[in-house]
C-alpha cells in the first residue's frame, strides 16, 4: 500500500501523520492507549492492519502501549541510529506507517517490548477472537 505523502496528510490527523509518516513520538503517558485492557485487536491507525492482539498487551510503565508479541508478518524490522543510540524500529508491513520502536527488556517469556505510539493504533473491540 504505497501512498504519497498528501494521501496521507488527507487521510491522517496531523499528530498521526507527525508519528506515522515523519517518525515521530508522543509525549510518553498521555496516549489514549497507555494505560487501555480491553479484550480486542489493536490495528494501523493508517491501512487498518492488525497489529497487536490484546492478550499480548501488558503494563510497562514506560509511558507508551506495551506488547510482548506482533500479530505474525503484520511488522517490519529496521535498525534505527537516531537520536544517538541504536534501536530497532517496527514499521507496519502494509503501509510502511512508523509504530515505534521493540526492545529486548520485556517481561514475560517473549523478552520483547514493542513500545507503540497510541497515535498510531486504532483498538477494534469487535475484533476479540481475531487471529
Amino acid at each position: 500500500m504505497k501512498k504519497t505523502d498528501d494521501y496521507w496528510k488527507d487521510k491522517l490527523s496531523p499528530e498521526a501523520f507527525r508519528i506515522l509518516r515523519e517518525k515521530g513520538t508522543e509525549y510518553p503517558h498521555t496516549g489514549e492507549y497507555n494505560l487501555h485492557f480491553e479484550a480486542g485487536v489493536y490495528n494501523c491507525m493508517a491501512c487498518k492492519e492488525p497489529l497487536f492482539k490484546s492478550t499480548t498487551k501488558f503494563r510497562s510503565d514506560c509511558g507508551w502501549p506495551s506488547f510482548d508479541n506482533a500479530i505474525e508478518g503484520k511488522i517490519r524490522y529496521e535498525r534505527d541510529t537516531t537520536l544517538g543510540m541504536t534501536r530497532t524500529e517496527i514499521i507496519c508491513n502494509s503501509c510502511d506507517g512508523h509504530l515505534g520502536h521493540v526492545f529486548n527488556d520485556g517481561p514475560t517469556n517473549t523478552g520483547l517490548r514493542y513500545c507503540v505510539n497510541s497515535v498510531a493504533l486504532d483498538f477494534d473491540a469487535k475484533q476479540k477472537n481475531a487471529e
